[in-house]
């Protein structure tokens, strides 16, 4: 039995997807901050991305999830000047971890396709919503309004063709190279 393998190494397929995952959570923040200006808000994009967090009552969950996981390793408590600096990085973090999950999942298969990106953005929305009301940051999804679960189920979904995107046009020149010099993709029996 012959099957068409990527040549994408696993190492490789990691680092594409974490950078792929930064890119994907650029567009869930895009969605957020088009929310954010539909409500009224005047900031630009970068200053919206990266405004100050001056308490950890006011930190974003994956701050507080970090927060939480911190604590819980050192077991010091973080002081709120820290607030900022550990939400931001949590978030981008997460993204990033998660578009590193795709990239080996997608890089395993024989021709990752930006179509991927739609039931791997439900996934990650869908864990978000287990994992968080389990830590006490969310409640249940029932008890939200549609409106609110609408726009974060969009931002997720375009998180993960995102990334799903920025990971086959990452590798898909480097395919098409290998194809081209070995005359098509390389055959594996077994």
């Amino acid at each position: 039995m012959r099957c068409r393998r990527n040549s994408l190494t696993p190492l490789a397929a990691v680092a594409v997807g974490l950078l792929a995952g930064i890119l994907g959570t650029v567009c869930l923040d895009a969605v957020h901050y088009l929310k954010y200006r539909r409500a009224g808000g005047t900031d630009s994009p970068l200053a919206w991305e990266f405004a100050p967090i001056e308490s950890w009552e006011k930190a974003p969950d994956p701050g507080q999830v970090a927060k939480r996981l911190i604590e819980g390793f050192t077991q010091r408590r973080l002081p709120d000047g820290s607030a900022w600096l550990v939400s931001t990085v949590a978030h981008w973090s997460y993204g990033a971890a998660a578009g590193a999950a795709y990239g080996v999942l997608a890089g395993s298969l024989s021709r990752p396709s930006p179509v991927y990106g739609v039931p791997f953005g439900a996934a990650v929305f869908s864990g978000d919503y287990v994992v968080l009301p389990l830590a006490g940051l969310y409640k249940p999804i029932w008890q939200y309004d549609t409106e609110i679960v609408s726009w974060d189920l969009g931002a997720h979904l375009l998180y993960g063709v995102g990334t799903a995107t920025a990971f086959w046009l990452l590798t898909g020149s480097r395919a098409t190279k290998s194809a081209r010099s070995a005359g098509g993709f390389r055959q594996d029996h077994f």
